[in-house]
This record gives C-alpha cells, structure tokens and sequence, in this order.
C-alpha cells in the first residue's frame, strides 16, 4: 500500500487524499486510486479560508438594555476569497496542497487570493489529465527500465571484468606452479648428476688406493727370467694413444694386454697381480733394453 501512496505523491497528490484514495480503493492499484481521486475532486475540494462574518455591534445604555439606534456604521463585508492564484502564470488553486506541488514543480513564488472559483474540471479536462498523468508513468516507468537496463549492463561488466581478472590471477599461479616444478626437476636431476659424479670419483680413489695398496709390497725380487717384450718399432711423428704389451711370467706364460698410453706402471703391476697363474708373491718388473 505504502508504495501506491508514494506514487500518488510523486504525481502531485496530496498525502492525505493518497492514503484516503488508497482506504477508500484497497490500495492495490495506482490507476484505481487515481481515477477515484480525479472523479471525487469536487468533494474532496475545500475552501482555503472559511468565510468570516463581521457583527454590528450594539449600543449598549446604563440600564442594559439596547438601544434600537445603531450609533455607528457596519462596514462591508470583505469579498469571500474562493481559490489563490499563481500571480507568475495566473493558474487557480483549491488547496494548499495545490499550491505547494505548483510552486516546487515551477518554481514561482508569488500567490495571492482571488474571488473567482475554479471551476471543475469537465470530462474532456479530466481525459486530459489522466493521459497527462499516465504519460507521466509511462515515461518513469520507461526510465526505470533504461536505469535497470543500464544498471544490469554495468553488472555484467563488472562480472566479466573480475571472471577476467580471475582467470588471469589463476593463470599467473599456475605458470607460477609449473616453473617451480621445473626448476625442482633441474635442481633434482643436478642433484642425482653430482652424487653420481661423486660415487664414480670415490670408486676411482677406491682403485686407486687399491693399486698403491698392492704396488707397496716387499721389494724382494722375483727370480725369473727376464720379460721379454716384443720389439719396440720406430718412433714416428704419429701420436698413439694405446700400448700393447706382453709380460713372460716365471713359469714361462705370457700375459697379453691393452693399457693407456698415460696409464702408470702400477697399472701393469697390478693387471699382472689379479691375472697371473704361477704362483703368488712379491714380484718386480724389468726389461732387456734397453736398460737405465
């Protein structure tokens, strides 16, 4: 119901005729309440200054009684004022209420009483006016959508603006993700490459310490013959990188193998140790020629 009266506010009406049309139609529909409104005008109008009649006063004797001569004149009674005007535009109000929505709507300030009677509205003036006053609700009515329309439009902007943002906040993490995993995998594989590096480099101290280990032994000569080794070919300019050799071994077997050209003599000491078959022991190496 409150929003039927606001309305009728809105369109000019006063609050009490609003709530009035509103009790009287059941408050359920503004186009109800408003044509009820314009067809009870006439009841509804009251005069804005109640009429005031001026008395003669009376001659009044000593003995109280009154005397039939009127010693002074009545004046004139003053015209009854039946409206007030707009004295900018010249429009005839009823009531107040007129009064007040005319001068906040227009503007204009200057009112005065006036003895003509504004006459009610005809059939065709009450037309008139309902087209007026449903133009007017069509036009609020037309502009309230615009402003929801626009309303719902600057929503959905905003809804895609933060999906947006919300999408590129997720893809940021996950490529954020995605190098923090790579850079693991890097730090993991590096890891793996180094102790593997260091596991082949304790092996090779392994075998290295092994070599000393067994090339450290009793310097008691072993009595055998002497190694014979194959003829050593002229020197060329070419540079090899390998060296075949053969050791005799005491029992007269030989031992055939491939070293590295930059492998020590405690490589042939100990390749001879772990595949010799005469007998175990101290042994020392030498050759024919050339001699030192």
């Amino acid at each position: 119901m409150s929003s039927v009266v606001d309305t009728l506010i809105e369109m000019g009406f006063s609050k009490e005729r609003a709530e009035l049309a509103v009790n009287r139609t059941g408050g359920n529909d503004v186009q109800i309440a408003m044509d009820w409104l314009l067809s009870h005008e006439e009841e509804l109008a009251t005069p804005v200054l109640a009429p005031a009649s001026i008395e003669a006063p009376q001659n009044v004797n000593e003995t109280g009684s009154t005397d039939d001569k009127v010693t002074s004149e009545v004046p004139e009674a003053a015209p009854l004022a039946k409206s007030i005007q707009c004295d900018d535009c010249g429009k005839l109000f009823k009531t107040n209420e007129e009064v007040e929505f005319h001068a906040s709507k227009s503007g204009h300030e200057h009112f005065s009483e006036s003895t003509e009677e504004k006459k009610p509205l005809t059939e065709e003036e009450k037309k008139e006016q309902l087209a007026k006053i449903e133009a007017k609700l069509r036009q609020r009515r037309l502009e309230r959508e615009a402003r929801e329309k626009e309303e719902a439009l600057l929503k959905e902007k905003i809804r895609i603006k933060s999906g947006k943002e919300l999408l590129e906040a997720k893809k940021k993490h996950d490529e954020l993700e995605m190098k923090k995993i790579v850079e693991q995998r890097k730090r993991e594989k590096e890891e793996e490459r180094l102790a593997r590096q260091r596991v082949k480099e304790q092996i090779e101290q392994d075998k290295l310490a092994r070599k000393a280990k067994f090339s450290g032994g009793s310097n008691i000569e072993v009595t055998s013959p002497p190694l014979a080794k194959p003829a050593i070919p002229k020197a060329s300019a070419a540079n090899y990188s390998e060296v075949k050799l053969q050791i005799r071994l005491p029992n007269g077997t030989a031992l055939t193998q491939t070293f590295g050209a930059k492998e020590p003599l405690s490589a042939v000491r100990l390749y001879v140790e772990m595949h010799r078959k005469d007998a175990d022991g101290p042994f020392n190496l030498m050759t024919t020629f050339p001699r030192k």
